[in-house]
């Protein structure tokens, strides 16, 4: 029933539901008002480590099954895959160097004129720039119908969303904000993802050739996030242990996900 489901409806609705586990973290802000800093690094590090696992069993490695079945070769189907992940990649490059933003830990604000921006907007930039390719990942996670791959990747996505959700909203009250105000940010923020579903579902609907370039696409633009924003805030003495295994953690977390539903 839903393989014959419209691949957009599907991708969009999985990465609404997705998303909606950042507002079910973030009722936890009802309950605490601050996480302790190595607590916080675990939650990261775990949904970096999902992220990851999802960027190589359900994007790269599907990508380029796809790529071998249109072009009849793994090398042209590698250096397809690879060029939309570079994509990808750029991408966000270049969104995190024009739009302003906020970093949750110690690297602060970035980009233009962000010191004249209110700090809500700064972070809500920044949640923004982080769930835009969850999103995407899972609504092109059911490129040529596959539900399976879909389906584990929404669930491995909405998982790692749950302490995101948290950490986020933890962060807007260090700066300030209610817990009601805290809340509704982080759960708003969420509603990211199904743009990015639907955008991403929707650029494989159009064009079935597109599939290795969109996988890999995604795949770049969380890739990116994970390098340059996650580890970089979660990995600092003293909490770098715990936080690499954390990452493990979600990475076999996503990669059990993926090889029992996938």
């Amino acid at each position: 029933m839903l393989s014959e489901m419209n691949t957009v409806w599907l991708g969009s609705l999985a990465s609404l539901l997705a998303g909606m586990g950042t507002g079910l973290g973030a009722l936890g802000v009802f309950l605490v008002r601050r996480l302790p800093g190595w607590l916080e690094d675990a939650l990261l590090s775990g949904a970096a480590g999902v992220m990851l696992a999802a960027s190589f069993f359900s994007l790269l490695l599907p990508g380029i099954h796809y790529g071998e079945a249109l072009t009849g070769h793994t090398w042209s189907a590698a250096l397809i895959v690879i060029a939309g992940l570079l994509m990808g990649a750029g991408t966000l490059f270049y969104l995190h160097q024009r739009l302003p933003h906020e970093h949750f830990g110690q690297q602060g604000r970035e980009g233009p004129d962000a010191a004249h921006i209110r700090r809500i907007w700064l972070f809500i930039i920044a949640i923004a720039l982080h769930n835009f390719p969850e999103g995407m990942a899972v609504g092109v996670g059911f490129a040529g119908e596959n539900v399976g791959n879909g389906v584990a990747l929404a669930i491995g996505i909405g998982l790692q969303n749950i302490p995101e959700g948290l950490a986020v909203a933890v962060s807007l009250l260090a700066i300030h904000n209610t817990r009601t105000q805290a809340f509704l940010v982080a759960f708003l923020t969420g509603l990211v993802e199904p743009i990015g579903g639907l955008f991403g579902s929707g650029m494989v609907w159009l064009a079935e050739p597109l599939m290795p370039w969109t996988l890999g696409f995604a795949a770049g633009a969380m890739l990116f996030i994970i390098s340059s924003e996650i580890i970089p805030e979660t990995h600092r003495y003293p909490n770098k242990t715990i936080a690499t295994f954390s990452l493990l953690a979600g990475f076999v977390i996503m990669m059990f996900l993926d090889a029992t539903l996938g």
